[in-house]
């Protein structure tokens, strides 16, 4: 231990030495350079090992320090004390903040709940014909794991003791095998909700609900083109992932499933309906046919009751204000003399044949008008009435809306969907169907719920993070795996990371303010705007000094410390902060997958079997770093992807 100290105290002592020959002479250095020094220093100390919060505050209070002291020394001490208890405060207070501990607490106690070896088994047996089925199971798997934890290290962990040696006794080739579960792990960093995003909404001032809504669809994009890729692999070479075998297809059959298949009908829904009539299902439980009937009608039921919620959506009465306005226009109020004598009262009476009128200054004018007034004081009362009378009755505001034609296509389509399902659905997919109710589909209702009362505005993050962690307790419960150790074990590790964000802001806080207090901001942007670059070649730059900074760097250092460096140079290039954060929530992906550092191969060998090399886990993961590349491309260049979203939702 005494000699790694010693090795990062002689680096640093380099580190210093070398800035100080390339920065300006003493007497030419500014403060603005002390800032860039001490941000190097900050990258190194990290890259040695030295704990990241801890190295931003120590960092950020020396140098801030320096700083006061160049204004005026008598304060320098008091004003530095002051800057670490405001920008603690200022982090304290952070509601958004609060979302954090409640989507770790969520979690880890699904992590501890057990459903990812059956996820993965239902999703291998429903997926048994795509090409490179394990693959794409474990990528499948991985991301709805990963969405509904968060937690990189569990999720890799986990399909690593679970997935790899499946696919390597199945005969997947090494490097696809921890590509496959390495780059599928860390789809949690990304696919809401994601406490990356609440971190970079955090650290940038954007909306944490408007990062959700932008960062779904890009997530389920890149874990597309990860299926993708694992399925051309697979049809490209199969020897790297071969087919799953018949003998591994075959599931095993129930009695009742074995004599209705048998002497009724291989499909559900005929061998069902078949067994109950007649004395066919002498043999068979009543009871376990209904049952089971019930089951195979869910998907039917679902289809159902989405159709009805879209109906009612589309076919909804105008609101009151809406039909009062289309009434007030429509003329069918009063009859044309009323209109008319009103019209002329009010000063809107069409001009005379002659196309001349009486100045509105002259005296007959204003001899009439009081004359006239109290005989059309009725008919100007009455106007208002008929409108009131109108819009208040029944018919108007009652009258539902006709459903428009896509609504009636949509509705044909998943009944061509559904009978094609049912036409196919045999005993066996039936098993398969129950194993996903018991493993997919409470995830995925938990997570589409969690997500869906924030994108919505149902809730806010805060909000519906303690509802998924209610959502968590209910999953342990049902899975009977909610104890007393369980629950401590969630508390304890919830408590930990919640502990290491909050002071990982902290010390972020007190690092920026120091670096802004020097002047260090102030020469990025003065380099950056004098370079004269368009917004098309400073985005590029962004990205790929982002991408750079994975590969040494995790991705909450580089938020914490260089998103506070780029934030404030957005609105000179016009760019969206929020489509900016999607890039680099793209873009961070690579903080888990670019060797040196790349945390998840390392979290992969720690549970591989001794043959699997670490160079082999690299190779793995490269293919799927390119994708990611390609996935930010793709975003840059189509930013509805991202963007269509929220400018839906949030008009």
């Amino acid at each position: 231990m005494k000699k790694e100290i010693w090795f990062g105290l002689t680096i640093m002592a380099l580190v210093v030495l070398s800035a100080f020959i390339l920065l300006p002479s003493p007497s030419e250095m500014t403060n603005g350079h002390l800032g860039l020094l001490m941000l190097a220093l900050v990258v190194v100390a990290i890259m040695l090992g030295f704990p990241t919060a801890f190295t931003l505050m120590g960092m950020g209070m020396i140098f801030a320090w320096i700083a006061y002291k160049s204004q005026n020394p008598d304060l320098a001490i008091q004003q530095t004390l002051d800057l670490m208890v405001q920008r603690a405060y200022s982090v304290m207070s952070n509601d958004v903040l609060i979302s954090i501990p409640l989507f770790v607490f969520m979690g880890y106690l699904i992590e501890r709940a057990n459903l990812i070896e059956k996820l993965f088994k239902s999703m291998h047996l429903a997926m048994a014909r795509v090409p490179g089925s394990l693959a794409v199971a474990t990528i499948v798997t991985c991301a709805i794991f990963a969405t509904a934890t968060g937690i990189v290290g569990a999720v890799v962990t986990l399909m690593g003791l679970l997935a790899l040696p499946a696919m390597l006794r199945a005969g997947y080739s090494v490097q696809l095998s921890a590509g496959a579960i390495t780059a599928g792990g860390c789809l949690g960093i990304l696919i809401p909700p994601s406490v990356m995003l609440i971190v970079y909404g955090a650290t940038a001032g954007v909306s944490v609900v408007k990062l959700y809504a932008g960062a779904f669809f890009p997530g389920l994009m890149l874990a597309t083109l990860y299926v993708i890729y694992v399925v051309v692999i697979a049809k490209i070479k199969p020897h790297m992932a071969p087919p799953m075998s018949a003998e591994d297809r075959i599931v095993p059959l129930p009695a009742f499933a074995q004599v209705v298949s048998k002497d009724i009908s291989n499909t559900v829904l005929p061998g069902l309906i078949g067994a109950l009539k007649g004395k066919r299902n002498a043999a068979v439980p009543m009871r376990e046919l209904l049952n089971h009937l019930g089951i195979a009608l869910l998907p039917a039921l679902a289809v159902a009751l989405l159709m009805g919620a879209i109906y009612l959506k589309v076919t909804a009465p105008l609101p009151p204000e809406v039909v009062e306005g289309v009434v007030a226009m429509g003329g069918e109020l009063a009859d044309s003399a009323e209109i008319e004598e009103a019209g002329s009262v009010s000063g809107l009476s069409e001009p005379e044949a002659d196309g001349l009128q009486t100045p509105p200054g002259s005296s007959e004018v204003a001899n009439a008008a009081p004359a006239a007034a109290p005989a059309t004081e009725p008919a100007k009362a009455e106007a208002p009435a008929a409108v009131s009378a109108a819009a208040e009755s029944p018919e108007a505001v009652a009258e539902r809306q006709p459903a428009p034609t896509a609504f009636w296509i949509g509705l044909a389509s998943c009944a061509v969907a559904l009978a094609l399902f049912y036409a196919y659905f045999s005993f066996a997919r039936l098993e398969i169907f129950k194993m996903l109710l018991g493993s997919f589909f409470p995830l995925a209702l938990m997570i589409l719920a969690v997500l869906g009362t924030i994108v919505f505005g149902l809730a806010t993050p805060t909000e519906a993070a303690a509802m998924g962690s209610l959502g968590g307790l209910l999953l342990a419960a049902a899975y009977r795996r909610l104890n007393y150790v369980v629950l401590r074990e969630s508390v304890y590790l919830t408590a930990k990371t919640s502990a290491m964000v909050c002071w990982l802001f902290v010390g972020s806080s007190i690092f920026s303010a120091a670096f802004a207090l020097l002047g260090g901001q102030e020469i990025i942007n003065t380099w950056v705007l004098g370079m004269d670059l368009t917004p098309v070649q400073f985005m590029i730059l962004a990205q790929v000094v982002i991408f750079l900074l994975g590969w040494p760097l995790e991705w909450t250092e580089i938020i914490v410390i260089f998103m506070p460096i780029f934030i404030p140079l957005l609105p000179h290039f016009g760019i969206d902060p929020l489509f900016f954060g999607l890039l680099v929530a793209l873009n961070l992906q690579t903080a888990f997958l670019s060797p040196p550092v790349a945390m998840a191969a390392f979290y992969l060998k720690g549970v591989s079997p001794p043959h699997v090399t670490l160079n082999q886990i690299f190779a793995g993961m490269l293919p799927f770093m390119a994708i990611q590349v390609f996935a930010i491309v793709l975003l840059y260049i189509f930013p509805a992807i991202g963007m269509w979203l929220p400018e839906v939702l949030y008009k």
